[in-house]
């Protein structure tokens, strides 16, 4: 899959970047998607919603009347869940919404998400950025330049760069990302896949590689 490198202006540079075709122009697998974007909103949660049972509550334990003989219900003590104040029956109580998935599921789920990003003609190759400051304008110029302003976009770098992910950190509509750290989520939450030029030759060396 042979993508355009362009500036952060927008325009062509008049390289190309060869993307494999195994990953970008793999059959996506929709099921294992599903899995992987659920065990990463399952993570997300915390799970530590809490309340309190009979044992827990404020109250004393005496029995409030004798059990027979008054004409009324039989009652045990004032933290009865029937009470107000009393304790919850069958409550929540803290645990993991963890979900474990294969190692081998993940990272089909991954190569499932970038073809569908390459079959969508949804990802850009844009020059790296060299910024000695953060600057946010500067990152939002070249968002503009390459008609993606308006999009949700997933920025990728081959390593963290302090100064790009600090300008993108302002822009809502941009996430940041070092290649190694991408998810299945994260790329399909995305309208657009943003590669910088040496993350995007990553794969390549990566293909290369594998080949030799």
């Amino acid at each position: 899959m042979q993508v355009d490198v362009l500036s952060i202006t927008g325009s062509k540079t008049g390289r190309t970047v060869d993307l494999p075709e195994d990953i970008f122009g793999a059959e996506p697998n929709n099921h294992v998607i599903y899995l992987a974007v659920k065990q990463y909103l399952a993570a997300q949660r915390q799970g530590t919603h809490k309340v309190k049972t009979r044992a827990e509550v404020k109250g004393a334990s005496r029995k409030l009347h004798k059990q027979k003989g008054t004409g009324g219900a039989r009652k045990g003590n004032i933290r009865n869940p029937l009470y107000k104040g009393g304790g919850t029956i069958f409550g929540p109580k803290p645990h993991g919404y963890d979900i474990k998935l294969n190692r081998q599921v993940k990272d089909l789920a991954k190569v499932s998400a970038l073809s569908h990003k390459g079959k969508a003609n949804a990802i850009v190759v844009v020059e790296d950025m060299q910024l000695e400051v953060p600057k946010t304008n500067t990152f939002a110029g070249m968002l503009k330049g390459l008609n993606i302003s308006d999009k949700k976009a997933l920025y990728v770098t081959p390593e963290y760069n302090e100064q790009v992910f600090a300008s993108a950190r302002n822009i809502p509509s941009v996430l940041t990302s070092v290649l190694s750290d991408i998810n299945t989520y994260d790329v399909m939450n995305a309208d657009v896949l943003v590669l910088s030029e040496s993350a995007a030759n990553m794969f390549v060396d990566q293909e290369e590689g594998v080949e030799a």
